[in-house]
């Protein structure tokens, strides 16, 4: 593709509020899906909703430090040639290194709600030269992924931002291949704190319909990380069936 015209793609992306998705392959296929169901369909959580402060969670060196990803990808289970949606990709830390563990018949989709961040990460993946990245934006309530497009997703350290999590969860589950995971990174404190506690994780979750597959406190002080598969079609709660969790004393 002609980088001059890659990169004007690039600002008309960000500049638009109704364009919200951004691919980097030289097919063109963009990842923006058709709206999931709003987020008034279902209840609202009974606990804090955490601002959104930052677009990282410490240095990448720290985190590198850690093996975080590491950690992370082995726990699972991620593969070469599969698509993993990096859900609140924020500066990027994940998306290039899932780029790199996938390799150049996977796919990584770096989404998120800040148009800020995404300017930035743009300039990361172009800079980067990764192919294999879309860049796209989503919605607080909606990530606006295609049904049946993505293998796996993480949520690293934003599950407590999420203001609307049982829209977000419907609509992310409708975006999972048959039995696609979701990996949540997260700490173990209030939801106000920029955490979650784990009781009510599950609570959320299995409000949805997501299975839980495996909880692991990572090591270096990095919190825990837990796996669900999503629910398919037959499994998905209906808005109706869904129940807010009670609020964590």
């Amino acid at each position: 593709m002609n980088l001059r015209i890659f990169a004007t793609a690039i600002l008309l992306t960000m500049a638009s509020p109704v364009t919200a998705a951004l691919a980097q392959k030289g097919d063109g296929q963009a990842f923006l899906g058709p709206p999931g169901l709003p987020a008034n369909a279902f209840p609202k959580p009974s606990r804090p909703v955490a601002e959104i402060i930052s677009p990282i969670f410490d240095t990448e060196a720290n985190r590198d430090g850690a093996k975080e990803t590491e950690q992370v990808f082995a726990l699972m289970n991620l593969k070469p040639g599969m698509s993993v949606a990096d859900i609140g990709a924020g500066s990027g830390y994940y998306t290039v290194r899932l780029a790199k563990l996938l390799g150049p018949d996977g796919r990584v989709l770096a989404q998120d709600v800040m148009p800020n961040y995404l300017r930035d990460l743009n300039e990361r993946i172009f800079k980067a030269r990764l192919p294999t990245v879309t860049v796209s934006r989503g919605e607080p309530h909606d990530p606006r992924l295609p049904a049946n497009s993505i293998d796996a997703a993480v949520l690293v350290h934003m599950y407590h931002e999420i203001a609307q999590p049982f829209a977000f969860l419907h609509n992310l589950a409708v975006a999972m291949k048959p039995g696609g995971i979701i990996g949540i990174l997260d700490a173990d404190r209030q939801t106000w704190q920029h955490g979650t506690p784990p009781a009510l994780l599950r609570c959320e979750l299995a409000a949805v319909g997501y299975r839980e597959v495996s909880f692991t406190t990572l090591t270096g002080g990095l919190g825990y990380l837990a796996v669900f598969e999503a629910p398919g079609a037959e499994t998905r709660k209906k808005p109706v069936e869904v129940k807010a969790c009670p609020a964590p004393g």
